[in-house]
């Protein structure tokens, strides 16, 4: 930004729910040191609204944005393209750049920092993990002079949403997705959401930002939430536990990598996950200094995605450009990746549905024993239909590689109704 200007000139690219939640924060006037100039999307003439000054010239054309006298880049068009591309491209330009894309910050976020740095701009991403709960400049800044080894948290609302609607008020997935979707809580195509991309893609972002390990996104192991039912909260709550759609990551001891999931589990009720209801989301960080420390708040949504992009302008505006992730030098090498692995040891939950017969917990028992994994308790609530009945198996700790090797055959029993599932079972000190 030129010294002699009392504003920061801003251009918002995707005009859609977040973007125009970011121009209504800017226009309101509560913000005098930004100053919106222009709107890039696509079939404009559709997006026009009153509210917006006569002055910001609107285009469909993101060359526009490219060529005018502008201090920052507001990309709210989610997606990896052409969001990658144009995100660059306005860092070459002389223009920094604030985002809210996951994909993009996920798997091109250090290089693009290093572009950024090479040409003087800042590169500010706080709305692409948790939303409006300000878990990046926490990290950087309010964490800075800790040694944080561990994150995890619930990262996605629509998960949360669709969990403990199921859990509240017995509903079946389809029918919480359903209403989550009514709500605009979720997407046509909830894909993302509920089979755990959005999270990875949160989560690699906390790995590099918080722990300084970066990760290949993909990389990070996923399981869907598809396969819960309401009769799983009804077991849970008999354990003490609730679920919740889990993400974590650990860096390992001497820079060997870092263990990380994306996955539903139980979680203990007087756990910190457990108190997290409906679309919030939580980061639960932990250091060798301070211990833990929980962000939490509204992670999804217009208005609150809009005040972490505008916090970030407000950063720019105050303090100039900066890199936002650890070690970022202009002509710094691309950082090194740290490895992921999946395999953990905990207890299991693990839940069968089946058409009952004489034989089938010996039959089951007799799969665990053969992976020396040790039975705990085995539950089945009275009341339900012989010919689809929910039998869960509690274990004792055991290492997840071989517990998805048992439940791979014992998926191939013929009493199955449905595919079994199992679900870790995370210890309180393991959730906050």
């Amino acid at each position: 930004m030129r010294e002699d200007r009392p504003t920061l000139t801003v251009a918002i690219v995707g005009f859609g729910t977040v973007g125009q939640s970011v121009a209504r924060i800017i226009c309101d006037g509560e913000h005098p040191s930004l100053r919106l100039s222009h709107i890039c999307n696509r079939q404009i003439e559709r997006k026009r609204v009153g509210w917006v000054p006569s002055s910001v010239v609107w285009t469909e054309d993101y060359g526009d944005i490219l060529a005018a006298d502008i201090d920052v880049v507001v990309e709210t068009l989610g997606g990896l393209d052409p969001a990658r591309e144009w995100i660059q491209n306005a860092l070459t330009a002389g223009k920094s750049v604030v985002t809210a894309n996951k994909q993009v910050i996920a798997h091109h976020g250090p290089e693009l920092d290093l572009i950024a740095a090479s040409n003087g701009q800042s590169l500010r991403f706080e709305a692409a993990v948790a939303g409006g709960i300000p878990i990046i400049q926490g990290l950087q800044e309010g964490l800075a002079g800790d040694s944080l080894f561990r994150v995890l948290g619930i990262l996605n609302g629509t998960c949360n949403y669709i969990l403990t609607r199921m859990e509240t008020d017995g509903a079946s997935f389809s029918a919480a997705l359903e209403e989550a979707q009514l709500l605009g809580f979720a997407e046509a195509d909830p894909t993302a959401d509920v089979d755990g991309y959005d999270a990875q893609a949160k989560l690699a972002i906390l790995a590099t930002v918080g722990l300084d390990r970066p990760v290949d996104v993909t990389h990070i192991p996923l399981r869907t939430i598809r396969t819960v039912e309401a009769v799983d909260f009804v077991y849970a709550a008999r354990l003490g536990c609730t679920i919740r759609q889990v993400s974590r990551v650990e860096a390992l001891p001497e820079a060997s990598g870092v263990l990380a999931s994306v996955q539903p589990a139980l979680v203990p009720r007087a756990s910190m996950l457990a108190r997290v209801e409906g679309s919030q989301n939580i980061v639960i960080v932990e250091g060798r200094f301070g211990g833990e420390t929980a962000f939490s708040g509204f992670g999804a949504g217009g208005e609150p995605t809009a005040c972490a992009v505008v916090s970030d302008l407000e950063a720019i505006a105050r303090r100039g450009p900066r890199g936002s992730y650890p070690n970022a030098v202009s002509d710094a090498p691309s950082p090194a990746l740290s490895a992921v692995v999946s395999d953990f040891v905990a207890p299991h939950y693990v839940r069968c549905v089946v058409a009952d017969r004489p034989g089938i917990i010996a039959a089951l028992a007799g799969v665990f024993s053969h992976y020396e994994i040790n039975v705990d308790s085995v539950l089945q609530e009275p009341g339900w239909d012989k010919h689809e009945l929910p039998t869960v198996i509690t274990l004792e700790s055991c290492d997840s590689a071989m517990m998805e090797r048992a439940v791979r055959e014992l998926a191939g029993f013929d009493f199955h109704v449905r595919p079994p599932l199992w679900m870790p079972v995370l210890a309180t000190g393991d959730t906050g």
